[in-house]
């Protein structure tokens, strides 16, 4: 599948400093990505650390913090890992999945999409 940029707004939920930037769609990404620097400019706090398979194979350890961050006309809470200095900012499975959102590979664009309730009633 080829890969797009979506246009989004990052903040620091507590304090409202936002920015607006460009991240790549990766729904083969667990957790959304932003590199460290703009997270500190953000003032995004380290809260949590996240164990993550590389491409490569290899597990490495990385910071967590929680992010603001809108889509379209919808903003949420997600979690966001510290990515290294140079790295892409990623917009992962999770927050896809809390957007209800998927990926149109063809039109590289996100498109809504009915979310999954498992209940045993209507």
């Amino acid at each position: 599948m080829g890969t797009f940029r979506e246009k989004v707004k990052i903040a620091n939920p507590s304090n409202g400093i936002s920015q607006e930037i460009q991240m790549v769609v990766d729904s083969g990404a667990t957790y959304s990505q932003v590199p460290s620097s703009l997270l500190t400019r953000l003032k995004i706090d380290r809260k949590y650390k996240r164990k993550l398979k590389i491409a490569i194979g290899k597990v490495v350890e990385r910071d967590a913090g929680e992010i603001s961050l809108s889509i379209k006309d919808e903003t949420l809470t997600t979690l966001v890992i510290f990515g290294d200095e140079g790295s892409e900012p990623l917009l992962g499975a999770v927050s896809l999945e809390q957007f209800g959102l998927a990926i149109d590979p063809v039109n590289k664009t996100l498109l809504p999409v009915p979310e999954l309730m498992l209940s045993a009633k209507n």
